[in-house]
């Protein structure tokens, strides 16, 4: 099933409440799930969005302007990062909601997964991730994502 186009004309809450309902049609535990052009309204409303990807990812692939960078897993080997709780408590408060962001959706999903557990109320996943799924040939960015929708981006 197809998420619901985004409405750039949607009030926050809406926002919220159609994040909620695709969560709950995918049996997320967290708040919801957003789509990466929902994401950035609640960004600039000042929702905080935490990009889990490793610091290469960040540097080689590129970055969202004002997300935090925390590493879900570490690099190099892949790794569970066993700071990622500490390291978000320092830049986010629990009573406030906060977005995560990966490559595709899949690791920011247990971010967002731990993050509810460890404490916070409101957690949402970013679908579609930075560089989207896969398409027909094995490549990422022509299907979805956040670079696929044009929202900004940036390389270091």
């Amino acid at each position: 099933m197809m998420p619901q186009p985004y409405n750039r004309h949607q009030p926050m809450d809406d926002l919220k409440r159609a994040a909620a309902e695709r969560g709950k049609k995918l049996g997320l535990s967290y708040a919801g799930a957003l789509l990466p052009a929902e994401a950035q309204r609640l960004m600039q409303a000042g929702t905080k969005l935490v990009d889990v990807r490793t610091k290469p990812e960040l540097q080689y692939v590129g970055s969202i302007p004002g997300a935090l960078a925390i590493e879900w897993q570490t690099y190099p080997g892949g790794r569970p990062n066993p700071e990622f709780i500490g390291e978000l408590a320092a830049v986010t408060k629990k009573d406030e909601p906060v977005m995560f962001i990966c490559r595709s959706g899949a690791r920011s999903h247990g971010a967002a997964e731990a993050a509810m557990r460890a404490g916070w109320r409101e957690t949402y996943n970013v679908l579609e991730g930075f560089e989207g799924d896969k398409d027909n040939a094995g490549h990422r960015n022509t299907v979805n994502g956040w670079r696929k929708a044009g929202l900004p981006w940036q390389q270091t």
